[in-house]
């Protein structure tokens, strides 16, 4: 029997360690609250490969056996389940933008904003983190181009973005960074939600030049050598 290329081994070794990354990441969305059940997905990209949560199976059940890779075309690379019903979506960013990471949700908040805006007002300076305003992609039913379409329109010259009484999409340069964005778009909506909350006072908003001078601070922000 012949003996299998060090380069497939390689690739193969990688794949396994960017599924357990991605299973890990899914897992995280549930225990943080931003998901319930099999909705939302993860996906991570890998040269011209990318790795998904398959379509209805929980998180926790996930082992390393059910690997779901595909290509930026969509056609199968690995494995047997059937992929997120999400998958244009995620195939439509990987394309348009540079994305490594991209992560889907249902968090409360940020579902409840999107019924309500256009766009998410700039209650708090971290709308830097995503690219400034964060934009509401106008609805349309899951799993279709046409929400794909939509998605990349809300996403120009940004990193993340609400969907229309659906839920939250955000993408980086890993999964961490993808993550981050989700946790951190949630958690502006939720501040917005309480402070509108007020039955007589109206939030102060800060302006786009504000957001634009923290954008800059932000590129420099962290431990760099």
């Amino acid at each position: 029997m012949a003996e299998e290329p060090d380069g497939a081994r390689r690739d193969e070794g990688e794949l396994a360690l960017a599924w357990d990354a991605l299973v890990a990441t899914a897992r995280r969305t549930v225990t943080d609250g931003l998901v319930v059940g099999t909705s939302g997905n993860v996906s991570v990209r890998v040269g011209d490969t990318v790795l998904v949560t398959p379509s209805g199976v929980p998180y926790d059940e996930l082992t390393p056996d059910d690997l779901v890779a595909v290509g930026l075309d969509g056609e199968r690379r690995a494995g047997t389940l059937k992929p997120t019903s999400e998958l244009p979506m995620h195939l439509a960013v990987y394309r348009a933008t540079p994305a490594r990471a991209v992560v889907h949700t249902h968090a409360v908040h940020a579902t409840a904003v999107s019924t309500l805006v256009p766009e998410l007002p700039l209650i708090h300076y971290m709308a830097a983190a995503l690219g400034g305003p964060v934009r509401v992609a106008p609805y349309a039913t899951y799993g279709t181009e046409r929400l794909a379409g939509n998605v990349l329109g809300a996403l120009e010259g940004r990193t993340g973005c609400l969907l229309q009484n659906h839920g939250t999409l955000t993408y980086g340069d890993s999964l961490a960074a993808a993550y981050d964005r989700t946790a951190q778009l949630e958690w502006l909506c939720r501040v917005w939600l309480t402070a509108s909350s007020h039955p007589r006072l109206a939030p102060a908003l800060l302006t786009r030049d504000q957001v634009r001078e923290v954008e800059e601070k932000l590129r420099g922000y962290g431990q760099r050598g």
